[in-house]
């Protein structure tokens, strides 16, 4: 892990887009950003307006939430995921869900979130997570309809059913 001085220099240079369409929450995770560091952080109320500021913007990092009315964060996900489509499909992905079952947490797995946090977060769970997307980043891979950051079981070496059935990861970056 990077020293503490050398991610304070990251997180200070990091632009982040908190995708919420609760205010107060927007808010928190913006305290918690400053908290660690962070300088440059943009808000979205709702998946639509969070498309478009990764567009304008081009954050290094988008923390979204699960339950949003109109796009939801997966469908969000998918969105940013479609490297035909969407100009920057490679952005970290934190998922912030008040939703920790486990049918959540795969499905986030499977439509392309680099990192899943549970609401209520703290500051250093969300700076573990940011470190792990900034200091050590997964590579991207295609996989038939699947597009995202190589599943972390196959790039440790552990060989079970999750990695059988991505037996054709293409790497994309």
């Amino acid at each position: 892990m990077a020293d503490v001085r050398a991610l304070a220099t990251i997180f200070a240079a990091t632009k982040v887009l908190v995708v919420d369409d609760e205010h107060y929450m927007r808010k928190v995770v913006r305290t918690l950003l400053i908290s660690i560091g962070v300088r440059t952080i943009y808000e979205a109320a709702n998946g639509a307006a969070g498309l478009e500021l990764i567009r304008s913007v081009g954050p290094d990092v988008v923390i979204v939430d699960w339950e949003m009315p109109g796009i939801d964060g997966a469908e969000f996900v998918r969105m940013v995921r479609s490297p035909d489509i969407f100009p920057f499909p490679n952005v970290p992905i934190i998922m912030l869900t008040g939703h920790g079952e486990r049918s959540r947490v795969i499905e986030s797995v499977q439509v392309g979130v680099n990192e899943f946090l549970l609401k209520p977060v703290s500051s250093k769970a969300l700076q573990d997570r940011m470190v792990a997307v900034l200091t050590n980043p997964r590579p991207f891979v295609r996989s038939g309809d699947y597009y995202g950051p190589a599943p972390r079981k196959l790039l440790s070496g552990i060989h079970g059913d999750a990695d059988r059935a991505m037996t054709n990861l293409v790497l994309v970056n």
